[in-house]
């Protein structure tokens, strides 16, 4: 008797380890059909190496520039499969139009050389510019960080004539971003004067601040009330004390596209494709900076739903021109330098202009992007007769920190 319970027991030990061995099977490996090939769910997943795509340049479409598929994994690495997530992609779309291809480039150029998350940019340009963009940014296909789209300028065809003359040309094309990108949630959307001083990522993080109701966020017009436009010479509703600029905003157009936003036109809520209309019939005649009033107004009647940040995140020449009077930049420096009313390219402002042509010149080169800082900082020492020039040191402070953490980031050339 106890002979029999032995070898009962012993069977029993060994179903048991064999049920082991099959669960541990089962985990270790994906789920595979009839003919040993990965099953659906898994096979584009395994197609992807487990990870995003390596980004280059691209226009064809959203996913342009992505490398095909990678070799299915060996037999014996079937037990190996978890692999790293795809890296997040920061969104960012520009409009350009006329002579704004440099400036455009530049802006780009700067993204590209200090961010450290792949970014997908949406480019909306005229027709008559896309071959020069597609054939520039295929030239930076080798950096693999990035990948692009090019859109035509599109507007509704029952009022594109009055859209496109707003203001600039092209510049209420932003307006219409969360009707036209339906598949992004996120998007920083950016002027083409823009220059980042520091990672796109520091800014795109500003989306994790964000509150349950809010859905964009824009920096002040004006620190100080005593210099403001919209306070002295609006004729409109607008955010604020000071009224809100335009040139950098960050939005969750997921938020935006659901969102019902109250107005002074009917008692009913509109959604954001079926306000837009209506907001310039009522205010075309009272509106100076176009899209950035017609924003104003919006923000006005929600003011819930927008993040403000700081000034150093879109840093003018009005934040120097009487005196320093942004706190942030004297605090942590620029982080996003815009160069509104041309002055990349006048002698109105030299300080703003010594860092575009810094940049503009800079080569994707690691030890071009070292040597950025040194010929920069004299040619800022020559603007110290204008009250921008005697702020230079805000103008390099992230920058220097930008390109340091740059450096620790890539391994140098031997």
């Amino acid at each position: 008797m106890r002979r029999y319970l032995r070898v009962v027991a012993l069977g029993l030990l060994c179903g048991f380890c064999s049920l082991l061995y099959a669960f541990s099977q089962l985990a270790a490996g994906p789920e595979r059909g009839a003919d040993g090939e990965p099953r659906a769910a898994e096979a584009s997943w395994l197609a992807g190496g487990g990870r995003g795509a390596v980004s280059g340049a691209g226009s064809a479409g959203p996913g342009a520039g992505s490398a095909g598929p990678a070799a299915r994994p060996a037999r014996a690495d079937r037990y190996v499969v978890l692999k790293p997530q795809p890296a997040e992609r920061m969104h960012l779309a520009v409009v350009a139009c006329g002579e704004r291809l440099e400036e455009t480039l530049t802006m780009l150029k700067s993204a590209i050389i200090f961010s450290i998350k792949p970014l997908q940019f949406h480019i909306f340009a005229e027709e008559q510019l896309h071959d020069s963009f597609k054939g520039r940014l295929d030239g930076w296909a080798r950096l693999q960080n990035f990948n692009y789209t090019l859109y035509p300028i599109t507007f509704p065809p029952e009022n594109a004539a009055e859209w496109k003359k707003l203001f600039k040309p092209c510049a209420s094309q932003r307006l219409f971003l969360p009707l036209i990108l339906k598949e992004v949630d996120s998007l920083l959307y950016v002027d083409t004067d823009i220059l980042f001083l520091r990672p796109v990522d520091d800014i795109w993080s500003l989306l994790k601040e964000f509150n349950s109701t809010q859905i964009a966020a824009m920096a002040p017009e004006h620190e100080e009330p005593r210099i403001g436009w919209y306070n002295r010479f609006a004729r409109h509703p607008y955010y604020g004390e000071t009224g809100l600029n335009s040139g950098v905003m960050l939005m969750n157009m997921t938020r935006m596209r659901r969102k019902y936003f109250k107005n002074d036109m009917t008692t009913a809520r509109l959604r954001w494709g079926d306000v837009l209309v209506p907001l310039l019939k009522k205010y075309k005649l009272n509106i100076t900076w176009g899209d950035q009033d017609l924003l104003n107004i919006m923000f006005f009647h929600n003011p819930e739903s927008l993040f403000v940040f700081p000034c150093q995140w879109n840093y003018r020449p009005d934040h120097c021109i009487y005196g320093s009077n942004c706190r942030g930049a004297e605090e942590e420096g620029v982080s996003v330098l815009h160069g509104n009313r041309g002055v990349y390219h006048d002698d109105k402002q030299p300080a703003f202009r010594a860092v575009y042509e810094a940049l503009r010149n800079c080569s994707f080169e690691d030890a071009s992007v070292r040597a950025l800082l040194q010929p920069l900082e004299l040619a800022l020492r020559k603007t110290l007769h204008t009250y921008c020039g005697r702020s230079y040191g805000l103008f390099i402070k992230q920058l220097a920190r930008s390109v340091r953490d740059r450096s620790t980031r890539l391994p140098r050339a031997t």
